[in-house]
């Protein structure tokens, strides 16, 4: 992963309101949610700040969204999200390795 793309992504997840609909993206795997069901699990308004802060996570790289019927649903790009993680941990203990690999997250064993 390349730095601009790193910082595009932490970006994006530097904002509470964006955190929060990423790990609500996370936790429901790769079916994904619909605009409603993301503000349901926030407790607020399905209104275009919601909206707002969904494009930015899919402009980031962290998020995907596709049409289905009238809905929209947004989803985790898992290969972006373990990218990011990757480029992160990748000089852990100076480059040595620190003994315990993480697993990617696989999208599949969440369903």
């Amino acid at each position: 992963m390349e730095s601009k793309l790193a910082v595009a992504a932490l970006g994006a997840l530097a904002h509470e309101t964006r955190l929060e609909i990423f790990r609500l993206l996370v936790r429901a795997g790769g079916e994904g949610l619909s605009v409603g069901r993301i503000a349901e699990g926030l407790g607020v308004e399905a209104n275009g700040r919601l909206t707002f802060h969904l494009k930015e996570l899919v402009a980031s790289g962290l998020a995907a969204s596709r049409q289905e019927g009238r809905f929209v649903i947004y989803s985790t790009d898992y290969v972006a999200m373990n990218e990011l993680l990757r480029y992160l941990t990748e000089d852990c203990c100076g480059g040595l390795g620190c003994g315990e690999v993480v697993e990617s997250c696989n999208p599949e064993k969440c369903a």
